[in-house]
């Protein structure tokens, strides 16, 4: 994207009292994000849930000396941005309805490899927790699993799991709970660089944002969000990885615990989920392969769409040729990739599903039929 398309982009996430879902709601009634910053307060207001507050924000913001500034670092240490509409955004993310409007990375590494998963666990690990991990992690490398290993570039589990992947030759993602602008802890800065090369640092924040206790909660979502399935390696009865745990089974991805015994503090958390029918019980790799379906040397067979046998205008032809390409989209990315209105959006799918070619999805998502 160029630096014009990016000011924008960074530009609404400034603006006080927008957040993300708000953020994607305007963009989908304007159309474009540039649209946004251009249309009249009297046709923002009439937008459900803006009001004259967010109207008065959007209209007389003063934002644009902080987005270059950051385009400028973007641009000097070679940062690549996401927004939630680009091809190359993280899918599996994308799904999810509080995904960030804007990711920064630095690396390389295919967000949307086929095998992500997610490892977390407590600060305090013991040596049976970083055993459990290294073992896993190479167990998945010497059994053919090419898998992105995420997690948190925190002490104690998560460290170990980005360490174990860059020893077995693995892909790893550290997503970050500030800018990436500084390491945090600065102890793990060496990691990172590694890291860096073999994978990526990836973040929502802006640089010159500080390392603070709400960001690391904030950041959960993206590490349970990014993944096939979360993976927890110890963890007492309350901790962030119980906390990205959840927020995995609220975005109905798979969640593994390994098991301990019922008197020590780090299995508590892990066999409190598994007790609760929260988190699947895991003893090694096989049991999540077989549970993921991660089975080596079967290839897939193809999956061809079938005709459609059915007389469509050119613009319903233009959304089942999106849909064809895209998967399951949400009815607002439709409309924006589509550039038509949400009435005759909304009308088209539902005449699309009333012919057996369009299902509709919970979340107000939308997919071609098998």
């Amino acid at each position: 994207m160029n630096d014009e398309q990016l000011k924008y982009k960074i530009g609404i996430a400034l603006i006080p009292g927008i957040g993300f879902v708000t953020a994607k709601k305007l963009i989908a009634y304007v159309g474009s994000v540039e649209g946004v910053f251009k249309e009249k307060k009297s046709n923002l207001i009439k937008i459900p849930d803006i009001g004259s507050h967010l109207a008065d924000n959007i209209a007389n913001h003063n934002i644009f000396d902080r987005v270059e500034q950051e385009i400028k670092f973007i641009n000097q240490y070679n940062i690549k941005p996401f927004f939630y509409l680009d091809n190359d955004y993280p899918q599996r993310l994308i799904n999810c309805y509080d995904a960030p409007l804007l990711l920064f990375s630095k690396g390389d590494v295919n967000f949307n490899q086929s095998k992500v998963i997610s490892i977390v666990g407590t600060r305090n690990a013991t040596e049976r927790g970083r055993d459990i991990c290294n073992e896993l992690i190479k167990d998945l490398n010497d059994n053919g699993h090419n898998a992105i290993i995420v997690s948190g570039l925190a002490y104690g589990i998560d460290i170990v799991s980005h360490k174990a992947a860059l020893k077995n030759n693995l892909k790893t993602i550290a997503v970050l709970g500030h800018g990436l602008d500084r390491i945090y802890p600065s102890s793990h800065k060496k990691i990172a660089k590694d890291i860096i090369s073999q994978g990526a640092l990836l973040t929502e924040f802006l640089s010159d944002t500080n390392p603070d206790r709400a960001n690391f909660v904030k950041r959960n979502r993206i590490i349970a969000g990014l993944s096939d399935a979360t993976i927890v390696i110890e963890s007492a009865a309350k901790g962030g990885s119980l906390i990205t745990a959840d927020i995995a089974n609220s975005y109905n991805r798979d969640v593994f615990a390994f098991p301990g015994r019922v008197n020590d503090k780090y299995s508590v958390g892990c066999n409190k989920f598994i007790k609760s029918n929260r988190a699947a019980l895991i003893e090694n790799f096989k049991d999540l392969e077989y549970i993921l379906g991660w089975e080596v040397g079967e290839a897939k067979p193809n999956v061809i769409q079938k005709k459609l046998f059915v007389n469509l205008t050119d613009d319903e032809k233009n959304i089942v040729d999106f849909l064809k390409e895209n998967d399951k989209q949400s009815i607002d990315v439709i409309c924006i990739k589509t550039q038509f209105p949400m009435s005759k959006v909304s009308a088209m799918l539902l005449n699309l599903e009333f012919s057996g070619i369009v299902k509709s999805l919970p979340g107000k998502y939308y997919a071609l039929c098998n």
